[in-house]
């Protein structure tokens, strides 16, 4: 269970490091390098399907401060947003 996990972490860390546009690349790639280790299976679970969102829609929400998001995933844009080093 414990590798299962970890191999997870890994497929969570590559897909938020290789997104498609260079900026969320590292925006949701650092903040995965340093969350991710910390994140129990369901926070991991909800950041996976965070990663399923458009990359110009993150990065509006991220990015301008635009609030338009679901609250489904208010904490991890709030904690993204308090994280990222402008």
């Amino acid at each position: 269970m414990i590798k299962e996990t970890e191999n997870f972490r890994k497929k969570l860390l590559f897909r938020s490091s290789h997104r498609g546009t260079k900026e969320m690349d590292i925006i949701l790639g650092t903040y995965a390098e340093e969350n991710l280790p910390n994140m129990n299976d369901i926070e991991l679970r909800k950041f996976q399907e965070f990663l399923n969102l458009s990359d110009p829609d993150l990065y509006k929400w991220i990015m301008s401060g635009d609030k338009s998001y679901s609250d489904e995933y208010k904490e991890i844009i709030e904690d993204i947003i308090s994280t990222k080093d402008l």
